[in-house]
């Protein structure tokens, strides 16, 4: 495992409090049916539904796993304005992608994240890509897969999300006290040389649907 980069008392004093505020709006409890928390790289992959996804996965993880733990998230929402960028990079210290396409051509926008994996890190991932409605998964977009395929030996853990979709709605500004979960399921098995992209991400889907009450 990589050094861990230093960490201003600022950001980790705003860190505590973000992780605070967010367990007491949401009332969110981790559960942790299929693994046990660990600092090995894996890709946490959960169902997106509403900004505070990422935040709630990533206070729900033992403070010390939390500077291993990488969450990825949207250029265009966190780069608005300067206190979403300290937050960001300063805090959750996350991978910013610009979602532009899902090709192997653009394999680029998958650089970042391959980075925090080389390191040993781990990542907080929405395969679906953008927010959905919280009550059925979307398509998996082909991110999942091609990181799986780079990074055969990180393990890809499913994460289910409840109720984050009332806590902030689409296009909702305001914040509603809603009890929420995370459960965090079994890793699933690596990808086989016979497996093609559609029959992984489908497999991973199903995971993760597993998970859903």
């Amino acid at each position: 495992m990589e050094k861990v980069q230093k960490i201003s008392l600022l950001a980790k004093g705003m860190g505590m409090l973000l992780s605070g505020t967010c367990r007491l709006l949401t009332g969110v409890r981790t559960r942790w049916v299929g693994c046990q928390p660990a600092i090995t790289p894996r890709i946490y992959y959960a169902n997106h539904s509403s900004h505070l996804d990422g935040l709630v996965i990533w206070s729900g993880l033992p403070p010390l796993m939390r500077h291993f733990v990488h969450p990825v998230a949207a250029k265009d929402y966190w780069d608005k304005t300067p206190f979403r960028r300290y937050l960001v990079n300063n805090v959750f210290r996350a991978v910013l992608v610009d979602r532009k396409g899902d090709k192997p051509a653009q394999g680029n926008i998958l650089e970042p994240l391959e980075s925090v994996l080389a390191a040993k890190h781990s990542l907080i991932f929405f395969p679906e890509g953008t927010r959905g409605s919280g009550e059925v998964l979307g398509q998996f977009k082909s991110g999942l897969y091609h990181l799986a395929k780079k990074y055969p030996d990180v393990e890809v853990v499913p994460i289910y999300l409840e109720n984050l979709n009332r806590v902030l709605p689409k296009g909702s500004k305001l914040v509603v006290p809603v009890i929420c979960s995370a459960v965090v399921g079994k890793p699933i098995s690596p990808l086989t040389e016979a497996e093609n992209k559609t029959e992984f991400l489908q497999r991973a889907k199903e995971a993760l649907e597993e998970l859903m009450p």
